[in-house]
């Protein structure tokens, strides 16, 4: 094409992500299974098999990095609010035993399994010039993840956020991520340096630095920023400029200090206060264009990572292996964990099911993955159609296990604008 297809490329990635969206909402499942299919549509896989000549054309190598760029602000943004949005469930004091046990044994139990496999899986799949144990570290990093978001969406379209399995799956929830997230920059550390192991010591000590200014400089001035310019919970221009300063900085640092933009996105909205007001203004102000407009590049861009070698030769023993690993360790551990703490083995079994939803975190993680290198297209498509085929999973397994609330759910459309809600625009 002599022209830029960009926007050409807007009108179809859009179409297809709402497209998507509906008819998975229809089927009863969050639109964001949807939206995460559509990449998979509009990749190699299908348009690129079904029209290889539009394709080629509509997704021609020198156009994407403006789509790459749009893709990158948008998944920076997201991560923004999703450390914003970053608070304890109600209740998380008095089952924090509990909760320690879901979240440390739902995390515990996939790494291993995820380390188990790797043997299997490090010889075919790992790219050229990566050794097995940052392989096999990564591989328990994205077995171990569970997405928040799209849990507290589930719980609440069933009206089991206030219950004993609800308060004690969210707040897991959060205890797993934490050290999920924690373990992937160690991973992508040791890789991205490219010097070995001082190369990873220098990017600890960097993020380590970074966690100080961030909550040691940066947290109280941008209260006092907050509280002084916009203590109606709605930040001017100058204000939201000064956070979007800070966001960018603080993902540019980490990624110059080799790890992934997201982190330090995530970083800097952790840092700021716990202001439901404040999280409404920046829902309404970025999230939607984030959710609406710009994550479904990053989709697609993701769907263009895909191929359909994957699925030859052994490919499919490997993503049995994975599915296995990654289910029977999140539901297992996790209803290991809820035993322990006193849970009959219905409600422990529940509380598992809800552990085993991926969605959007686990894309970026594995996307996270790539762009380090430590995996191949073969494995990222492998992994995620497990973070589709999880999440598509833990409605219907939440029902098995828990059926008196079955009735309760709400198939309702677009997420409550309610400003107490503890995670806005939950479906992600």
């Amino acid at each position: 094409m002599p022209h830029s297809p960009l926007l050409l490329q807007l009108v179809v990635i859009l179409l297809t992500a709402r497209v998507c969206g509906l008819l998975l909402r229809y089927l009863g499942q969050p639109p964001v299974i949807g939206e995460m299919a559509a990449g998979i549509v509009l990749g190699p896989i299908l348009l690129g098999s079904v029209f290889p000549a539009f394709h080629a054309s509509l997704f021609a190598a020198e156009s994407l990095p403006a789509l790459s760029s749009l893709s990158m602000l948008g998944l920076v943004l997201f991560m923004f609010i999703v450390g914003v949005e970053l608070r304890a469930p109600q209740g998380v004091r008095a089952q924090f035993k509990s909760a320690g046990w879901v979240g440390i044994l739902s995390v515990l139990a996939p790494m291993a399994l995820g380390i188990g496999i790797a043997p299997w899986l490090h010889p075919g799949l790992a790219p050229p010039g990566v050794g097995f144990w940052p392989f096999a570290l990564f591989m328990a990093a994205a077995m171990s993840i569970t997405a928040f978001p799209i849990m507290a969406r589930i719980l609440k379209e069933r009206g089991m956020t206030h219950s004993r399995i609800g308060q004690l799956s969210l707040s897991a929830a959060a205890i797993a991520d934490v050290f999920a997230w924690i373990m992937l920059a160690l991973v992508v550390a040791l890789i991205g340096s490219g010097e070995g192991y001082a190369g990873f010591a220098r990017t600890i000590l960097g993020l380590v630095v970074l966690c100080a200014v961030v909550f040691g400089a940066l947290r109280p001035a941008f209260a006092w920023l907050l509280r002084r310019h916009a203590g109606d919970g709605q930040p001017s221009g100058m204000v939201l400029a000064a956070l979007l300063i800070g966001v960018f900085a603080c993902a540019a640092t980490t990624q110059w200090l080799h790890l992934h933009p997201v982190f330090g996105a995530f970083l800097f909205g952790a840092c700021l206060p716990r202001d439901d007001r404040l999280l409404k203004s920046l829902i309404e102000r970025l999230e939607h264009v984030s959710i609406i407009v710009l994550m479904p590049i990053f989709f697609a861009l993701a769907g263009l990572d895909t191929t359909g070698d994957a699925f030859v030769g052994a490919g499919l023993g490997a993503l049995a292996l994975i599915m296995a690993a990654a289910v029977l360790g999140k539901v297992l551990g996790g209803a290991a964990g809820a035993r322990i703490s006193g849970f009959g083995w219905r409600d422990s079994l529940a509380v598992g099911s809800l552990m085993n939803a991926r969605a959007l975190m686990e894309l970026i993680v594995i996307k996270v993955g790539l762009d380090a290198g430590l995996i191949t297209q073969e494995l990222f498509t492998l992994l995620l159609v497990m973070a589709i085929a999880t999440t598509v999973m833990t409605g219907p397994l939440l029902s098995l296990f828990s059926p008196r609330q079955a009735g309760s759910q709400q198939g309702s459309g677009h997420p409550s604008a309610d400003p107490a809600r503890a995670l806005p625009l939950a479906d992600k």
